[in-house]
């Protein structure tokens, strides 16, 4: 996989058929996309190439004050379009003045100059240019002067990745990862470092691991239990292997020891160990339960058994 972030240092891609988007969630409704990018380069022994933008369009050019949550962090995203067989990436630095040159000006200097493409398969809807004036129609209307065909993205494609784009957002931030996993093709994840917690979990028997998650950018689902998967980053105490571990995971205030600050933490089944300031890469296998607040640490403790049954029983 070679992921391209210099936009004036590509290289001569051959027959390069490119599509563009933000891929986001790198989703089920993406990878019909992806496979079309995929099959038309293959008649043509050409390259597939994946145009993408950081940071997300929607947080550069609207309100701020409502700011898009991402479903993936851009390392996250080029992994899993990897896994969807895209072996070159393109990352383009998006900010208002990519946004606001002129519809033929993208085309001329940044389509066409910087990539040399054969084919450019895009959405009837897609828009791009000053004010969204550059279109379809726009690009099948230069085709000829720069040499290259342009392919439609059928509608039903594009509504479905607006739907479950949609559809998995709102089912992660009502903790409905079912339906989440059901849209994404895999089950929702995000990485966080261990930090310190106040060590409460250990006094009733529940060591949990805080996690500060890596970008604030990153979707977190909604408060409450959850039946988790737990991949410990790799180092030398293991041979240099990731560790595969499972646990239970809360997200939320903790009302019953009076928290008021949102915090994620996990216990990891069958595991003893220090392991702060390590990578921990968390996996949603299930909702459990809501956040509840309990009369006292006894009853806490009491439910804490019962979620760690339920959890088992989940991954099992």
């Amino acid at each position: 996989m070679n992921v391209y972030k210099d936009i004036n240092r590509l290289p001569t891609f051959q027959n390069a058929v490119v599509t563009i988007g933000t891929f986001d969630g790198v989703h089920l409704g993406h990878a019909h996309i992806l496979s079309q990018l995929i099959s038309e380069a293959k008649k043509i022994n050409g390259t597939p190439v994946v145009i993408t933008f950081y940071p997300h369009p929607k947080r550069v050019i609207e309100d701020i004050r409502n700011p898009l949550f991402i479903l993936n962090t851009p390392e996250e995203k080029y992994r899993l379009l990897h896994k969807r067989g895209i072996g070159q990436i393109v990352v383009v630095p998006f900010d208002k003045a990519f946004a606001e040159q002129p519809a033929a000006d993208y085309i001329r200097n940044f389509l066409a100059d910087k990539f040399h493409p054969h084919t450019i398969i895009i959405g009837y809807d897609h828009r791009f240019g000053k004010n969204r004036e550059g279109d379809y129609k726009l690009l099948e209307k230069e085709a000829g002067n720069y040499h290259y065909k342009v392919q439609e993205i059928p509608e039903h494609i594009l509504q479905d990745v607006i739907i479950s784009s949609t559809k998995i957002r709102e089912a992660l931030l009502s903790g409905d990862i079912d339906t989440a996993a059901t849209y994404l093709g895999y089950h929702y994840f995000f990485t966080g470092t261990v930090i310190e917690g106040n060590k409460l979990g250990r006094t009733i028997g529940y060591p949990t691991a805080n996690l500060q998650v890596e970008d604030e950018q990153k979707l977190i689902p909604a408060n409450g239990v959850y039946a988790v998967t737990i991949t410990m980053e790799a180092d030398e105490k293991n041979s240099g292997n990731e560790r595969q571990l499972s646990g239970m995971m809360n997200i939320g205030i903790r009302p019953t020891v009076d928290g008021s600050k949102r915090v994620i933490e996990v216990n990891i089944f069958d595991f003893d160990e220090l392991i702060y300031g390590r990578k921990l890469t968390i996996g949603f296998k299930k909702w459990l339960r809501s956040e509840v607040k309990f009369n006292g640490l006894d009853a806490l403790k009491q439910q804490l058994a019962a979620d760690e049954i339920a959890a088992r029983a989940a991954l099992a």
